[in-house]
């Protein structure tokens, strides 16, 4: 044996942890996480740490904002359709999303997988589409952690997290302070559920209905795990867009919690958002939930983006050429709704129309 060669592990391979197959994993997406690199990245895959330049920002008083998530109980459709590569583009979303709220350019992304033992088609596929999302949001994947834990997961489980760190110029942070009562408020359509809610749908399509995700909807029109596998939409390409034209006074990324949860955390005291209900087209796996699982309306609200996976808030003046922006990028925007003065101890969120 020469002084590069390692000695084996086989009674650390007994106990359920192979070293080699991780090193053969690192090699195998050694390429696939290359793509992804700008020319500020300044470290390869494999080392103890990730490098990123950022000298060449051109900001006067640069700001990191930072994001990390997970897709939930996604990770379980994924396995039932054993289909993982796009739920690693709901994994970068769920975090360049929260990122681009502030105002904040992605970086760069860095992931944890990690699963009872290491499938290396299953994990390769996973890799690929978090490159396929970091691609999407023009942020280098620089590196990541592949844990064995054995007697943790169930044979065939993982579980992944994702973090992000973008950056911004202090004076062109997006936050609360300049919302005012009369902007207007535009909605971005959601590819469907996004990565939120999964407990509630799992238990209301598998236990209630028992239906399987080979099972073709007829009210969705494709299987129901095609449906549920849909990736979030990330944003970020769109909103970096325009705010190079416009000023955006708030955001809302609507994930876990609904609209109740997240549009009050951009409101400043004293304002709350009107939303008008059915100003907007609403994805049928929608209704169908409610339906079928008996959810009252109100539930959906503080459960699902229900449709909406970005509240962009602007002045009046500025709506309709933002959201002529937003198409020409290929979103789908609506205006659907406004902000109102608030008296004290009101709701922060109204939804017209919306059945108790």
């Amino acid at each position: 044996m020469t002084h590069t060669e390692a000695p084996a592990s086989p009674r650390y391979s007994e106990a359920g942890v192979d070293i080699d197959k991780g090193n053969a994993f690192v090699s195998r997406i050694k390429n696939i996480v290359r793509e992804t690199h700008s020319r500020t990245v300044i470290d390869d895959i494999g080392g103890f740490s990730g490098l990123f330049s950022i000298g060449n920002a051109n900001l006067k008083d640069p700001v990191l904002v930072a994001s990390t998530d997970g897709v939930g109980t996604k990770l379980k459709i994924a396995h039932l359709c054993n289909k993982h590569d796009t739920i690693g583009i709901d994994l970068v979303a769920m975090c360049v999303n929260d990122v681009i709220v502030c105002g904040a350019k992605p970086l760069f992304f860095l992931d944890y997988f990690a699963s009872s033992s290491l499938d290396l088609e299953v994990a390769t596929d996973v890799i690929k589409g978090i490159a396929a999302g970091c691609k999407q949001a023009s942020c280098s994947l620089i590196g990541g952690e592949t844990a064995e834990m054995p007697g943790m997961y169930q044979p065939g489980d993982y579980d992944l997290a994702g973090f992000t760190v973008g950056i911004c110029d202090r004076d062109a942070i997006i936050d609360k302070s300049s919302i005012r009562a009369g902007n207007k408020i535009i909605g971005l359509a959601s590819s469907g559920l996004h990565s939120n809610g999964f407990s509630l749908v799992r238990k209301i399509v598998f236990e209630e209905l028992g239906l399987n995700v080979t099972d073709q909807v007829a009210e969705l029109g494709c299987t129901l795990g095609e449906e549920l596998l849909k990736p979030t939409r990330i944003y970020v390409a769109s909103v970096l867009r325009v705010l190079r034209n416009h000023k955006i006074n708030a955001m809302a990324h609507i994930t876990g919690g609904g609209f109740f949860d997240n549009i009050p955390r951009v409101l400043p005291e004293g304002c709350k958002a009107v939303i008008e209900k059915g100003s907007w087209n609403l994805p049928r796996i929608f209704p169908f939930l409610q339906k079928k699982g008996k959810v009252s309306e109100t539930e959906m609200y503080r459960t699902f983006n229900m449709g909406i996976g970005m509240m962009v808030v602007v002045s009046e003046a500025d709506a309709e050429p933002v959201m002529q922006q937003f198409r020409a990028m290929g979103e789908q925007p609506f205006l659907i709704g406004e902000i109102a003065a608030a008296k004290k101890d009101e709701a922060q969120v109204v939804i017209n129309g919306l059945a108790i």
